[in-house]
């Protein structure tokens, strides 16, 4: 099964996250699924490329130094309604489910993750947007 049934659409999709390893997997994961995919390595960056720019899915991570997940996620949906938060963290705690879903996150990836399952959460997102 496709990640993207229309494979004349490309989904954009920014990764903020400060582990290294995390955004170059989701990255390496996600363009082979024909998304366009832009990475930031911590909130301050990921709010300055949302800014510039609209994507479709921002997989962001909670827990980052400086501005962390909760308020990257009440800055997209004050300023990209129409786009898709997934939170992706080591820290799930029911607290913190309850809040990001009050400030817009569609979904949630417990860190550590599979591939397949970040495909199918990025699936789902997409047929939201």
């Amino acid at each position: 099964m496709a990640l993207i049934e229309d494979q004349t659409y490309q989904p954009t999709i920014l990764v903020i996250d400060d582990e290294k390893r995390i955004r170059e997997g989701c990255y390496k994961i996600l363009i082979k699924e024909n998304c366009l995919v832009e990475m930031a390595e911590n909130g301050e960056s990921g709010l300055k490329m949302l800014g510039e720019k609209h994507y479709d899915i921002i997989l962001t991570d909670l827990m980052m130094p400086g501005i962390g997940g909760m308020e990257v996620l009440a800055k997209v949906r004050e300023q990209h309604p129409d786009s898709v938060s997934i939170v992706i963290t080591g820290f799930a705690t029911l607290e913190h489910s309850i809040e990001a879903m009050k400030k817009g996150a569609f979904d949630f990836i417990p860190k550590p993750f599979t591939p397949d399952h970040l495909r199918v959460v990025v699936s789902k997102a997409i047929q939201m947007t």
